[in-house]
Protein backbone atom coordinates (compact mmCIF):
# COMPACT_ATOMS: atom_id res chain seq x y z
CA UNK A 1 0.00 0.00 0.00
CA UNK A 2 2.85 2.40 0.76
CA UNK A 3 4.07 2.10 -2.80
CA UNK A 4 0.63 2.92 -4.10
CA UNK A 5 0.43 6.00 -1.86
CA UNK A 6 3.90 7.14 -3.03
CA UNK A 7 2.89 6.76 -6.68
CA UNK A 8 -0.23 8.89 -6.14
CA UNK A 9 1.79 11.53 -4.27
CA UNK A 10 4.34 11.65 -7.08
CA UNK A 11 1.52 11.82 -9.60
CA UNK A 12 -0.08 14.71 -7.67
CA UNK A 13 3.28 16.44 -7.47
CA UNK A 14 3.79 15.98 -11.23
CA UNK A 15 0.25 17.22 -11.93
CA UNK A 16 0.87 20.35 -9.82
CA UNK A 17 4.16 20.97 -11.61
CA UNK A 18 2.47 20.56 -15.01
CA UNK A 19 -0.34 22.94 -14.00
CA UNK A 20 2.23 25.48 -12.86
CA UNK A 21 4.15 25.11 -16.13
CA UNK A 22 0.92 25.42 -18.11
CA UNK A 23 0.07 28.62 -16.24
CA UNK A 24 3.54 30.01 -17.01
CA UNK A 25 3.18 29.10 -20.71
CA UNK A 26 -0.24 30.72 -20.80
CA UNK A 27 1.14 33.87 -19.16
CA UNK A 28 4.04 34.00 -21.62
CA UNK A 29 1.61 33.52 -24.54
CA UNK A 30 -0.52 36.44 -23.32
CA UNK A 31 2.54 38.67 -22.94
CA UNK A 32 3.74 37.68 -26.42
CA UNK A 33 0.35 38.48 -27.95
CA UNK A 34 0.33 41.87 -26.19
CA UNK A 35 3.88 42.59 -27.36
CA UNK A 36 3.07 41.65 -30.96
CA UNK A 37 -0.03 43.86 -30.93
CA UNK A 38 1.92 46.77 -29.47
CA UNK A 39 4.73 46.18 -31.98
CA UNK A 40 2.28 46.30 -34.90
CA UNK A 41 0.72 49.49 -33.54
CA UNK A 42 4.12 51.12 -33.07
CA UNK A 43 5.19 50.13 -36.60
CA UNK A 44 2.10 51.82 -38.05
CA UNK A 45 2.72 54.94 -35.96
CA UNK A 46 6.37 54.97 -37.01
CA UNK A 47 5.41 54.71 -40.67
CA UNK A 48 2.96 57.62 -40.29
CA UNK A 49 5.62 59.69 -38.51
CA UNK A 50 8.15 58.95 -41.26
CA UNK A 51 5.63 60.03 -43.90
CA UNK A 52 4.89 63.22 -41.95
CA UNK A 53 8.60 63.92 -41.51
CA UNK A 54 9.14 63.45 -45.24
CA UNK A 55 6.34 65.95 -45.92
CA UNK A 56 7.87 68.45 -43.50
CA UNK A 57 11.35 67.95 -44.99
CA UNK A 58 9.94 68.45 -48.48
CA UNK A 59 8.19 71.66 -47.43
CA UNK A 60 11.35 72.86 -45.69
CA UNK A 61 13.40 72.24 -48.82
CA UNK A 62 10.89 74.18 -50.87
CA UNK A 63 11.04 77.11 -48.43
CA UNK A 64 14.83 77.18 -48.22
CA UNK A 65 15.24 77.62 -51.97
CA UNK A 66 15.02 81.35 -52.61
CA UNK A 67 12.91 82.75 -55.37
CA UNK A 68 15.13 83.11 -58.47
CA UNK A 69 13.44 86.36 -59.51
CA UNK A 70 14.06 87.95 -56.13
CA UNK A 71 17.70 86.88 -56.22
CA UNK A 72 18.07 88.38 -59.68
CA UNK A 73 16.58 91.70 -58.51
CA UNK A 74 18.78 91.66 -55.39
CA UNK A 75 21.88 90.88 -57.47
CA UNK A 76 21.04 93.83 -59.73
CA UNK A 77 21.40 96.05 -56.68
CA UNK A 78 17.83 96.54 -55.49
CA UNK A 79 16.19 95.77 -52.16
CA UNK A 80 13.64 92.95 -52.08
CA UNK A 81 12.74 93.27 -48.40
CA UNK A 82 9.47 94.83 -47.29
CA UNK A 83 11.28 97.72 -45.57
CA UNK A 84 13.05 99.08 -48.67
CA UNK A 85 11.51 97.17 -51.58
CA UNK A 86 12.57 98.54 -54.95
CA UNK A 87 15.08 101.02 -53.58
CA UNK A 88 18.61 100.88 -54.94
CA UNK A 89 21.21 99.37 -52.61
CA UNK A 90 24.11 101.80 -52.25
CA UNK A 91 27.32 100.27 -53.64
CA UNK A 92 25.66 96.81 -53.53
CA UNK A 93 25.95 96.76 -49.74
CA UNK A 94 24.28 93.70 -48.24
CA UNK A 95 20.91 94.08 -46.55
CA UNK A 96 20.14 91.87 -43.59
CA UNK A 97 16.40 92.13 -44.23
CA UNK A 98 16.76 91.09 -47.87
CA UNK A 99 19.11 88.24 -47.01
CA UNK A 100 16.74 86.99 -44.33
CA UNK A 101 13.84 87.12 -46.80
CA UNK A 102 15.77 85.29 -49.51
CA UNK A 103 17.08 82.49 -47.34
CA UNK A 104 14.42 81.70 -44.77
Amino acid sequence: MADRKEVFEQLNHLENALNSTLAQVSSIRTELENSLTENATLRMELEKLRERLAEIDHKTIDKTQPNANLIKIYDEGFHVCTNFYGQHREEDEPCAFCTELLYR
